[in-house]
């Protein structure tokens, strides 16, 4: 119990009442300790108003003495008691809390004062009680100690008129007064703007105040944080450093990196004025709005007629990129943050929502559910890849509008940031918005997603159906030039700047055909019997493809594919030399390896081809050679495999799900029960699992770095555009990480964070 603006004098308060002030109290102490004009308030805990009521039981009155004398705290001298206001004040606002208690005649008794059926006391109990209540229902403090600390506070009332107002606008982030909940702003006195700039620089964020307007002059009652726009905050922030309130780096360590994504996207205008239909999981931030179509070819031929579409599939598939880019949004009815749609979603900047278990689609009748309602090709619908809700009909959009702030900021992040920050992409589009947001290079470009245009596909399909060595060495060298064209085109957009290639890693069976039509087709194309083809397709099946013949494995047994591709690195790096000033740096990086004696045995072959290229005897390229550490067994064994390369990557997508034994694609269908009850505290395939794959990732490095002391370590996982994530990699000391496009500027702000 004790008075925090007291009627006469200042507060003087101990370090431990300090550490009690939470919400409310905490802006009305600062704001009269500054000398401002604030209505008298004393503030009251839990523990210590029980202890009222139990001395109340003892018939004992010393605490009750001391409660009175805090009480006369709020009488002016020689003044009357005032009328008493009691308000609560917790830590963060919600709707469950007792509204403020107006009016209250002051107690005439001392016994008045704790009496739960007087006026002052009721309402102080109240006040209480309203503390475990929130969305609906009761929950219990985190424990007896917190429960023990909430506060609830006594005010005089204020003479005058009462108003509202916002210290910052919560749409642009410019200095208030502004209007509050679209209100009109209140006619001020000038002396208000004192007041604004006071609670701004104490409070750092948007503030809504409250005030007591009497005879031309401001009196603070109480404030409270009110949420902004993302870029209305990030707007405040650079602000405060123009006004050195904040410095550059304080303004970075305050800014929530999660919501830098929200600026670089479509999002919904009224997203509160909507119901959704269904709700998914939002795999790729952003809303689109658009027609439905459920084939990928569909998709591109809408986007050449300037049409908007949803594409909405059970799952998507390599064969359906092509269609994903044509897109505006992308739903499915399987998969998740790591699932096929998801990863070349947020690659693209399309608007994702995945794992919407109440829909169904059937291709063969163009149509499809979402609970009881049915769709055709052609309805329309608005997805939010943010949170996953999906809307019936075009809702209104607003575009982004990014501005200088967020340079600012970011120009700032990198003055401490000390890990670098690559990109994960494949085409020369998506490596220009990525250097748009700062990256520092690629840190992984998929090989094989450079196939994914039908007649590559067509040369592919050749080649993995070949029956025999000769074979499969001419469709390959169809394939060269193909590759040669998209890495010289990669290695001149990035100037100079890393470009890891990852050689071809997924299973075979991703790029092969699955419907009677699809076959139908590729067996014409490679003028073969349909049954023959057929035969081929069964014997090349395989039961668990994710844990089978793909990565490190096809380059050993497909020695030619790996000769394929290492010809085509070769013929782009040359391309892109002879047209920049700056050398070109190649990373080339071989995925799933398990053993040493893979990647000795990659390793032998591919310096082989280089010599033979005359790659040493040239300053021009600079090709270095690492792996992709996704198994637990390359962790353990990261010494012996350090030995042999320049540096080491994780790809924690497939690392979280051999640690786990978890499908992740199929993970959704379980994993949102196991958060809801407990037994995961987050979705493992979102935020890394610091104790078991973080762990694995851990002693790789260690063993890495002891055989290799100039080893260079990145991330390249989805997890490398996760804040959670991002912090934990940082303390593990690593190079780099690498994300998907969208996603560097919020790695750039983390990392510097955690630099800090």
């Amino acid at each position: 119990m004790f008075a925090i603006a007291p009627a006469t004098g200042k507060a003087n308060l101990s370090a431990g009442q300090l550490k009690l002030l939470t919400g409310k109290s905490r802006w009305i102490f600062r704001v009269g300790e500054a000398g401002f004009p604030t209505v008298p308030t004393i503030a009251i805990t839990r523990a210590a108003w029980e202890e009222l009521q139990a001395e109340r039981t003892r018939r004992d009155t010393r605490l009750r003495t001391h409660w009175v004398a805090c009480l006369y705290k709020l009488v002016s001298k020689d003044g009357p008691a005032p009328q008493l206001v009691v308000r609560t004040s917790a830590s963060s606002h919600n709707s469950g809390l007792a509204p403020a208690r107006l009016g209250i005649t002051a107690p005439t008794a001392p016994e008045d004062s704790v009496d739960p059926t007087r006026p002052l006391a009721k309402a102080i109990k109240q006040a209480f009680e309203s503390y475990g209540f929130f969305g609906g229902g009761w929950i219990a403090p985190r424990n007896e100690d917190d429960r023990a600390r909430q506060i609830v506070l006594v005010q005089a009332v204020a003479g005058g008129e009462i108003e509202q107002f916002l210290t910052r606008n919560a749409s642009t982030g410019a200095m208030g007064p502004a209007p509050l909940n679209g209100a009109p702003l209140p006619r001020l006195p000038d002396d208000v703007n004192a007041l604004v700039d006071l609670l701004d620089a104490k409070a750092g964020r948007h503030m809504a105040c409250l005030v007591a307007i009497q005879k031309g002059r401001v009196t603070f009652l109480s404030a409270r944080p009110v949420q902004a726009s993302a870029g209305a905050d990030l707007q405040a922030a650079v602000d405060r450093v123009e006004r050195k309130v904040w410095t550059p780096q304080g303004a970075v360590s305050r800014v929530d990196p999660s919501r830098l994504a929200l600026m670089l996207h479509p999002r919904l205008k009224a997203p509160e004025e909507a119901t959704p239909i269904a709700m998914g999981l939002g795999v790729s931030p952003g809303a689109a709005s658009g027609v439905i179509t459920f084939n990928p070819d569909d998709a591109a031929r809408l986007r050449a007629r300037g049409k908007h579409c949803i594409l909405v599939v059970n799952e998507t598939g390599p064969a359906d990129i092509e269609g994903m880019k044509a897109a505006t949004g992308i739903l499915t009815a399987r998969g998740g943050m790591s699932s096929h749609a998801g990863v070349i979603a947020r690659i693209t900047g399309k608007p994702c929502v995945a794992g919407v278990r109440s829909l169904t689609v059937d291709t063969l009748e163009m149509i499809c559910r979402i609970g009881e309602r049915e769709f055709h090709a052609g309805d329309r619908l608005t997805i939010d890849g943010t949170d996953g809700a999906v809307y019936l009909g075009n809702l209104p959009l607003a575009q982004p509008q990014i501005g200088g702030a967020i340079g600012t900021l970011l120009g700032w992040s990198d003055a401490s940031r000390r890990i670098a920050v690559r990109t994960n992409v494949e085409t020369v589009e998506s490596a220009q918005t990525a250097l748009s947001f700062g990256a520092e290079g690629i840190g992984l470009a998929r090989s094989e997603h450079m196939f994914f245009s039908p007649e590559r596909m067509v040369a592919l399909r050749r080649m993995i159906l070949s029956e025999d060595e000769d074979a499969r060495s001419r469709a390959i060298a169809g394939l060269v030039d193909f590759q040669t064209g998209d890495y010289s085109a990669l290695f001149s957009a990035m100037q100079g700047l890393p470009v890891t290639v990852r050689l071809f890693d997924p299973p075979l069976h991703e790029f092969l055909p699955r419907t009677d039509e699809e076959v139908e087709e590729t067996a014409a194309s490679l003028g073969v019997a349909v049954r023959a083809l057929r035969l081929r397709l069964e014997r090349i099946a395989e039961i668990n493809p994710m844990l089978g013949h793909r990565g490190v494995r096809l380059a050993i047994t497909y020695p030619e594919i790996l000769q394929m591709q290492m010809q085509a690195v070769v013929a782009g790096a040359r391309a892109a030399s002879e047209t920049q000033t700056q050398p070109v740096v190649v990373e080339v990086m071989v995925p799933f390896v398990s053993t040493a004696t893979e990647v000795s045995w990659v390793r032998e072959r591919i310096m082989t081809i280089l010599d033979n290229a005359g790659m040493g005897r040239t300053d021009r390229i600079r090709v270095s050679f690492g792996t992709m550490i996704e198994l637990p067994r390359a962790c353990l064994r990261a010494g012996d495999i350090a030995s042999m390369v320049d540096f080491i990557s994780f790809g924690t997508n497939d690392l979280t799900q051999t640690t786990f034994g978890i499908s992740r694609d199929d993970a959704p269908a379980f994993l949102a029960a196991y958060q809801r009850k407990g037994v995961y505290e987050r979705d493992p395939f979102v935020t890394i699992d610091e104790k078991g794959v973080g762990e694995m990732i851990a002693i790789a490095i260690a063993r890495g770095r002891a055989a290799n002391p100039r080893l260079k370590v990145g991330i390249c996982g989805e997890h490398a555009g996760d804040p959670a994530s991002l912090r934990f990699f940082a303390g593990l000391g690593v190079d780099y990480v690498s994300c998907s496009p969208y996603r560097v500027p919020v790695a750039r702000l983390t990392l510097a964070q955690a630099s800090a």
